[in-house]
């Protein structure tokens, strides 16, 4: 048997909790950012693993499936306007749209959706995922609403907690050895939590009220056409992130997963389990990077893993005090961390043009990556039918429309 084979045993229980540990920090961040239940988002994070492993049970990568943040700001903005309802029908859509581009690509090859959404195309989405929610990290860093009207937490205080929340999570990214290099963002949330007791500005009271079992507050989709027009572009930048997340775990277990299960059923095994969340009330389930870093870390490659991390999570889901605990964590603390996360979004997008090559002197280039920043960053809307296209999602869309219709450099 090969290490990378399935192997399903108890004594792995204690890895498979190790590494929804490495994961916990960014896994609930998506939720408390958006006004989702964390201990929802714990159960789907977990049901949506065993539903990708159940699709790829041909050759089951070691992979833990969690919220992408390029879905914070479409998220935050439905729920503040549709209601969390509504916007689960966007999230629906959005797996849905995975679903749709595993059977182009059963059909048409891997290549295929290179064409189709390019580096000059995704980059610059990538982007602006990260510009456009910085002056949210920037005003809840400095202890304001992410929109910057209301103050929740005194500047001379916000600052210092939030400052420190965010060098810890970089000098621990830099210099962190082992496990701990692994959990930069739950330390520097550590780091800011303990602060921010220092200052006093931690209420416990709901603490103390929540019960140690509690059933977490599911919800079901409720259709709605706005939301699913809005989200579901914005479902392209993690689609493509998928296929780079699947090449780095291939090359850390050596084990080809483009070749087999394939790119076809990895695709369709997040598009499943995002839906599939969704239903429930909880964020987008996507391959996970950081879980990447702790396979590479501890050479444990065999998927059963992942299986055990999945039903941790879901066990903790019914633990209703850890999720009064994530509702205390004050909006600097938040803010901290988003200010360096968000940033490297914007990194990425920029890293994504620069290892294409993408030329710059070549005028098709400079126009599709210039109106997808500024359609996504401007503001610009348009109404279809009464239907908002706007930011991310309309820059998304104007970039798949050039890039198919403008002439290719003779």
């Amino acid at each position: 048997m090969k290490p990378t084979d399935y192997n399903f045993r108890f004594k792995d229980s204690i890895l498979g909790l190790q590494f929804l540990f490495v994961a916990f920090g960014a896994l609930v961040l998506v939720p408390i950012l958006t006004g989702l239940d964390p201990n929802v988002a714990l159960f789907t994070a977990g049901i949506g693993t065993l539903v990708f492993q159940f699709v790829n049970r041909s050759a089951v990568p070691p992979i833990f499936l969690a919220s992408s943040f390029a879905f914070i700001a479409p998220i935050s903005y439905g729920v503040a306007t549709w209601g969390i309802a509504a916007t689960m029908s966007g999230l629906v859509a959005s797996g849905f749209l995975y679903v749709a581009l595993s059977f182009l690509v059963r059909l048409k090859g891997d290549n295929f959706l290179h064409k189709l959404l390019p580096s000059v195309v995704v980059g610059p989405v990538i982007m602006s995922i990260g510009l456009i929610l910085s002056p949210v990290a920037v005003n809840m860093a400095m202890g304001k609403t992410g929109d910057g009207a209301i103050i929740l937490v005194p500047f001379e205080e916000a600052i210092i907690i939030s400052m420190i929340a965010l060098i810890v999570t970089i000098f621990v990214s830099l210099l962190g050895k082992g496990i701990f290099k692994l959990i930069p963002i739950l330390l520097g949330i550590i780091a800011g939590y303990l602060v921010s007791l220092y200052f006093g500005i931690i209420d416990f009271s709901s603490i103390e009220k929540a019960s140690w079992f509690s059933i977490p507050n599911f919800t079901a989709p409720e259709f709605n056409w706005q939301a699913i027009v809005f989200i579901l572009p914005i479902a392209i930048a993690p689609a493509i992130e998928h296929i780079g997340d699947i090449l780095a775990i291939s090359n850390v277990t050596k084990e080809n997963y483009l070749k087999k299960p394939g790119l076809k059923n990895t695709l369709l095994g997040d598009g499943l389990a995002t839906s599939v969340a969704s239903l429930l009330g909880g964020p987008p389930n996507t391959t996970y990077s950081e879980v990447t870093g702790a396979v590479t870390v501890t050479k444990a490659y065999n998927p059963a893993i992942m299986t055990w991390a999945a039903i941790c999570a879901m066990l903790l889901a019914f633990i209703g005090k850890l999720g009064a605990i994530l509702a205390t964590i004050p909006v600097p603390v938040m803010g901290g961390i988003m200010l360096l996360l968000f940033g490297i979004i914007a990194t990425l997008g920029i890293s994504t043009l620069a290892k294409s090559n993408t030329d710059f002197s070549c005028p098709r280039n400079m126009a599709i990556v210039s109106m997808i920043l500024v359609f996504s960053i401007g503001g610009m809307t348009f109404n279809f039918g009464g239907v908002p296209f706007a930011g991310i999602g309309l820059g998304a869309i104007v970039g798949v429309f050039l890039n198919l219709v403008l002439p290719k450099a003779s």
